[in-house]
């Protein structure tokens, strides 16, 4: 999350009623701005993208294919492969798309409040309904039902990579259907970063910003609502096979989905700051968000506790406290920095953030110099890691599957981390640049 994300100060509503001509008068005028087009292209331009359209359903796959082993080592060819009939799974695409349907019926439902997001382009606002939470305690009580009814939620364990290719053929029939969708839209709806009018790269970024059947969001709805609270269903499930395979869970499995499900329900909790995150803001909602949201998320997030299932740990209690307490010192730096942003974001005069110091900026908004961003540059992604270490070591040293997420997410929030840091440059210049020289260190402190 960028700097300039970190720090924004979210502006009010005018309140002002305007006649049906100045709504034609606005929607004219709307239809004449463009979004410029995308000269920077990451990921390695149109050549990237076609080989992420390739290697990240790849991964997931082999992955999982893995984790099915014996040795369960990323270094040898898993063996035999499955074949393509066996991949294939009708009920598990059924089941998907029941649940799809599911949170999306939750997320219209009354409840809940509603937020706005932040200026865009054309001067607009869109609104967004914040439910996640209630979302999450419905199908929590859903999945409390079926145990009720002794249903054999470790169906999900036996099929899941069938799952997970249902959850790949989802969303790239999602992110085709984003992009036709995306031909019609008017050029101020376009995204910044995915207009560069080659059809492979703004496929994989994403060629509109914010796609909405009405006032249904797809890309708000996919970020947090299918495929995480699905994390934390699917670690139920593998929960419950473990239960059926050893009469009662490992201490090891307990953790992994305790510390999952805490950070999911933070996440759902403060539903609103993702506003002002870079997905909802820069990025188009295209083969990148919708598989990362739907397929990568639920089914790479939870590789600990599938390896668990097949390759069980011994934890001793003195282990598992040390554990905990690392999670715990992740949590607190990640939620503490996130909650002084917020703070800071909603008003600058709070008595919890009011003492912070910070750096004038020529857009008239201040940079954050203190406090949690005093120490480095991202204090949430510092606890991000710290969070993501506790959730592999209940897996043993012996591995490196486990140990996926953290390489991996390492990687995602450095280069997430590059991104911020070119775009505040942009946008901020020369106070930039002083932060930079009182804030030295980006992640991890005296290290990077």
């Amino acid at each position: 999350m960028s700097k300039e994300e970190e720090i924004r100060i979210k502006g009010t509503a005018t309140g002002r009623g305007v006649t049906g001509t100045e709504q034609q008068v606005e929607g004219n005028m709307a239809d004449k701005i463009k979004t410029p087009r995308t000269k920077e292209r990451e990921f390695g331009g149109a050549i990237g993208a076609l080989l992420m359209l390739i290697a990240l359903p790849g991964t997931v796959l082999y992955l999982l294919i893995t984790c099915n082993t014996e040795s369960a080592s990323v270094f040898q060819v898993p063996g035999p492969l499955p074949t393509l009939q066996s991949l294939w799974n009708p009920f598990a695409l059924i089941l998907l798309l029941c649940w799809f349907a599911l949170q999306a019926v939750i997320y219209m439902l009354p409840i809940g409040t509603i937020a706005e997001g932040i200026t865009l382009r054309d001067n607009t606002r869109l609104k967004y309904k914040i439910n996640a939470f209630y979302a999450f305690l419905v199908s929590a009580l859903l999945a409390g039902l079926a145990i009720k009814m002794e249903l054999h939620l470790s169906y999900v364990y036996d099929h899941f990579i069938e799952f997970a290719v249902a959850a790949a053929i989802i969303s790239l029939s999602l992110s085709i259907f984003l992009y036709m969708k995306s031909l019609g839209a008017p050029e101020s709806a376009l995204a910044p970063g995915g207009n560069s009018g080659n059809l492979i790269y703004d496929f994989f970024i994403g060629h509109e910003l914010n796609p909405r059947i009405g006032s249904f969001d797809l890309k708000y709805f996919c970020e947090l609502r299918p495929g995480l609270i699905g994390w934390c269903l699917i670690n139920l499930c593998f929960l419950m096979k473990d239960i059926e395979l050893r009469g009662s869970p490992s201490l090891s499995i307990i953790l992994v989905c305790g510390f999952q499900a805490l950070y999911v329900m933070d996440a759902l909790w403060h539903e609103e700051a993702i506003l002002t995150t870079m997905d909802i803001v820069h990025d188009g909602f295209g083969f990148m968000l919708a598989f990362g949201d739907l397929c990568w998320v639920p089914f790479t997030y939870s590789l600990q506790a599938y390896f668990l299932v097949r390759h069980p740990q011994e934890l001793s209690t003195l282990a598992a406290l040390g554990i905990v307490l690392l999670n715990g010192v992740g949590y607190i730096i990640f939620r503490g920095s996130n909650s002084q942003k917020n703070a800071f974001r909603r008003n600058p005069s709070d008595p919890s953030v009011a003492g912070l110091e910070t750096i004038p900026t020529a857009t008239g908004k201040r940079l954050l110099v203190s406090g949690w961003w005093g120490l480095v540059r991202h204090p949430n992604y510092l606890g991000d890691l710290i969070m993501a270490l506790a959730w592999s070591l209940p897996c043993g040293l012996g591995h490196i599957l486990p140990y996926f997420y953290v390489i991996y997410f390492t990687g995602l929030l450095i280069h997430r981390e590059a991104r911020d840091e070119h775009q505040c440059m942009k946008k901020y210049g020369l106070a930039w640049q002083e932060y930079c020289r009182r804030v030295p260190y980006r992640i991890f402190p005296y290290i990077y």
